[in-house]
């Protein structure tokens, strides 16, 4: 389902007002009307065409879908997966198996927990990403190493991908967000402090993750308001109205309820904890711009830990940082848990 912008009726009359206006102009002075305007957002190595009816902001349907495709923006997307996996085994092979343990009663249901020595220590919850339909959390094992090093526990969660929920984010976000209220009550089961709770995504993942930060706890689950002490969101999305009008809503059914509750950017009243929020500038448009936005509006809302913008980075480098003690993201939430690279 596509949802309309209220304001579509309104801009298509200015549209059709300036483009007559432009045209009569273009017939006096012999100039190129709007209607022959160029695309301006175009992947790298793609020539941009004639621009179309606009859609969002100044984006056409082309434009639009492509800022919401990554793959486009980052030629070394296959590269950086097999060094993942490649880091993800020599993880293990250090660490040994993750703990596989249930949080809800389906079958995926379950997470991911790497132990650290130290007693009564913190922990870090981590949302992977995947355009809300591919990912897992054994391809998290990588960021492991950094957090159990530096005497946190880390989890990966699994949950449902977008396909198997025949296109309703909803349940995905309600998986997150009881496996996080799980992890806060059953800490003290594998010698954590519940009071140390951390939260992290890359993503769609960080779009899970800004849904669990703003979630009613109180309300909603009987926990303290504040069950989450810090988070750090890496190259998501905050508000969902401009992806439902982009090509991921062939697969998604963006309800105007799904759009209003999933949408973090709206719910920021229940935001307690401290937000890292992190970007790269060879990401798509899109992805930037929300970044810079909801960053902002953490800020209006007094809890914005420090926004991180990664110079030279792509999509999918940006997780890579999160995973390095000494990368950008790495520093910043050790630096967020008060923990320190060993």
């Amino acid at each position: 389902m596509r949802l309309l912008n209220p304001s579509d009726g309104r801009l298509s009359r200015r549209r059709v007002l300036s483009g007559a206006f432009a045209a009569a102009v273009s017939a006096v002075t012999g100039a190129p009307s709007s209607a022959q305007q160029m695309q301006t957002h175009r992947p790298p190595g793609i020539t941009p065409g004639a621009k179309g009816p606009i859609v969002f902001l100044d984006y056409d349907q082309e434009e639009l879908d492509d800022a919401y495709t990554q793959a486009l923006w980052a030629p070394n997307q296959g590269e950086l997966d097999k060094r993942h996996a490649q880091k993800s085994a020599q993880a293990i092979a250090r660490l040994g198996p993750a703990r596989r343990l249930a949080y809800g009663p389906s079958n995926v249901e379950k997470l991911d927990l790497y132990l650290t020595k130290a007693a009564n220590a913190p922990i870090n919850v981590f949302i992977h990403g995947g355009a809300w339909r591919l990912g897992n959390a054994a391809y998290a094992a990588f960021q492991s190493e950094m957090f159990v090093d530096a005497g946190a526990h880390f989890i990966a969660l699994d949950f449902n991908n977008v396909i198997e929920t025949e296109g309703d984010l909803t349940i995905m976000a309600e998986q997150v967000r009881r496996g996080v209220a799980w992890v806060y009550r059953n800490a003290e089961s594998f010698g954590a402090d519940r009071n140390r709770v951390y939260v992290s995504g890359h993503s769609s993942g960080a779009h899970l993750a800004a849904v669990a930060i703003t979630t009613d706890w109180r309300n909603d689950f009987g926990l303290p308001v504040d069950p989450v002490k810090g988070a750090l969101l890496a190259s998501g999305v905050y508000d969902l109205h401009p992806v439902s009008l982009s090509v991921r809503s062939s697969y998604i059914d963006f309800t105007a309820r799904v759009v209003e509750a999933l949408s973090p950017l709206r719910h920021l009243r229940h935001l307690t904890a401290p937000v890292i929020v992190a970007h790269g500038t060879l990401e798509t448009p899109e992805f930037q711009r929300q970044s810079r936005e909801f960053a902002s509006a953490v800020k209006m809302a007094g809890k914005l830990a420090e926004p991180i913008v990664l110079n030279g980075y792509n999509h999918f480098e940006v997780a890579e940082s999160l995973g390095n003690p000494y990368g950008l993201l790495g520093r910043a939430v050790l630096r967020q848990m008060n923990l320190s690279a060993i």
